[in-house]
């Protein structure tokens, strides 16, 4: 099936070899005065990116060069209104300005992350990040951050293939490829405008063909280890349920091989690293993805949290992130006070699957309640609840349209998807 849009008009910049402290940019009809832009660029040999999420460009225009943050501006003492210590209350509709800048910077280091990963499923090093920790940012086109690189992470499949997978092609038989990284903001200016040291781990979507197999792994199934007890819904059934999460995801979390340390062990490993280093400072831990990665950042949330019962304010940026597990699972994110905020594309259906959901999206209803369908007998939702693809929606949600933007209305399924449209829709949403 041949995928076609019609081009946009892209989003132009005045050609200027020096960052100018105030510019005009247009984009999408709007003209707006933008404060200081972040510097970014590209790298010049970074290779064509060979994801279906890259392969259709909505917007023709690189995000990397065209996000403006109002870096003057002191979040101080409010920071943790903008990490949802108050779950974003009177900030998301209409989006607040300095919410919509730590959206977007955050978004960057995802960026960051698609574009340090190989793709080249005929390079020998498919699967791999494309630089060291020590240049990753610059490379990629992310300068000047404050933030440095401490360590790499990466994802293994727990499918178990033949052995005949052996001689397939790259992108079929690599089992652990390069996901994301984990960056400490350094610079004393950055920690004094955010308020408080903060630590980001950054992760990227699908790209291997095992991820996409996990993906597709879409029953629930019970989070080993969890320290919590069953959630019990007062609905006069006395059903109890554990927290859940989808399989694949969890798979993708928790293996590892002789080699290579699960996700799990790496960021455990560097959290706790970090605990002992900064812990006696305000420090954050913001952990951002999109796609797959966004799915992977709520578990490392929730496991952080329940590893580290010290641990600091942590809060999830998901964009276009799919559903993570059960309500259960979600009454648990909520006890730990983990922040989620979920940037969602009404027009992505990556952000509707997997599973389904019984609930109404209705504030007065508690969120640790059974919320029944109307003209759905009792005994059919019972059932339906008692399998393993009842799923619950976490966090906060930040609702963005592509068709709100006159340029993007006839964009297709998977450029809908795709990250640029998510921060381009922020930016002037």
């Amino acid at each position: 099936m041949s995928l076609s849009m019609k081009p946009a008009t892209p989003c132009t910049l005045p050609t200027t070899t020096t960052p100018a402290k105030h510019v005009s940019v247009r984009c999408c009809t709007l003209t707006q005065t933008a404060v200081r832009p972040l510097k970014m660029s590209l790298d010049t040999h970074q290779p064509a990116v060979k994801s279906w999420e890259h392969l259709l460009d909505p917007l023709d225009y690189d995000p990397m060069a065209s996000f403006f943050t109002s870096r003057a501006v002191k979040l101080g003492n409010k920071w943790k209104e903008y990490q949802g210590v108050k779950n974003w209350e009177g900030l998301v509709d209409p989006l607040d300005e300095n919410l919509r800048g730590e959206i977007l910077r955050y978004g960057s280091f995802v960026e960051a992350a698609y574009r340090s990963f190989n793709f080249d499923s005929s390079s020998s090093s498919y699967g791999a990040c494309r630089y060291p920790k020590s240049t990753l940012l610059d490379r990629s086109g992310l300068h000047q951050t404050g933030y440095r690189l401490t360590r790499h992470l990466r994802a293994t499949s727990g499918i178990q293939l033949p052995h005949w997978v052996d001689m397939a092609p790259n992108w079929v038989a690599t089992k652990s490829s390069w996901i994301g990284y984990v960056a400490v903001c350094q610079d004393k200016e950055e920690i004094a405008r955010l308020g408080r040291r903060d630590v980001v781990i950054a992760l990227r979507g699908t790209a291997t063909g095992l991820e996409w197999l996990e993906n597709f792994r879409a029953t629930l199934t019970p989070v080993p280890n969890a320290d919590t007890k069953p959630t019990h819904h007062d609905d006069g059934d006395g059903d109890d349920s554990e927290p859940m999460v989808e399989t694949g995801f969890l798979s993708l979390y928790t293996s590892g091989t002789d080699e290579v340390p699960s996700l799990q062990e790496m960021v455990r490993e560097e959290i706790s690293r970090l605990l002992q280093t900064y812990g006696d400072q305000p420090l954050s831990l913001t952990i951002t993805g999109h796609s797959l990665g966004a799915a992977l950042a709520t578990l490392t949330a929730y496991d952080i949290k329940t590893t580290f019962k010290l641990a600091p304010m942590v809060t999830v940026m998901s964009f276009g992130g799919p559903r993570v597990g059960n309500r259960s699972f979600r009454c648990q994110l909520e006890k730990q006070g983990t922040k989620v905020l979920r940037i969602v594309n009404s027009d992505d259906l990556i952000t509707k699957v997997p599973g389904f959901v019984l609930e109404e999206e209705d504030a007065d209803v508690p969120k640790d309640q059974n919320v029944y369908v109307a003209g759905l007998p009792s005994w059919i939702q019972k059932r339906v609840e008692d399998t393993q693809w009842v799923y619950a929606e976490v966090g906060r949600e930040l609702k963005l349209r592509s068709r709100s933007c006159p340029y993007l209305k006839n964009i297709n399924v998977a450029t809908c998807h795709d990250l640029k449209t998510y921060l381009h829709l922020v930016n002037y949403s």
